[in-house]
């Protein structure tokens, strides 16, 4: 889902979360079409998803050095992990 091959600028750490996230949303919105029941917790999902977006997108911008970045993307990496499982369970 997310490649982080070697430290990215703040620009592109944001633009690969916010892909992160809008696959999210859009395997969310598959789930909605095909399972009108699952509606509800998919929709819990994508608030999830915006917020978790939201508090690293603030965590992105006051980092300065290299170690908050390792750090910052790991958690995102974890988050992404995280995601798919949640996904994979409203199927």
């Amino acid at each position: 889902m997310l490649k982080f091959i070697k430290m990215a600028s703040k620009r592109i750490f944001k633009r690969d979360l916010n892909k992160m996230v809008f696959d999210v949303v859009e395997e969310c919105f598959s789930v909605q079409l095909y399972n009108e029941s699952k509606t509800d917790a998919s929709n819990l999902l994508i608030d999830e998803a915006v917020e978790f977006r939201n508090s690293m997108t603030e965590k992105i911008h006051a980092a300065k050095d290299k170690k908050a970045f390792k750090a910052l993307h790991a958690e995102v990496e974890d988050a992404a992990v995280d995601f798919i499982h949640k996904i994979n369970g409203l199927h």
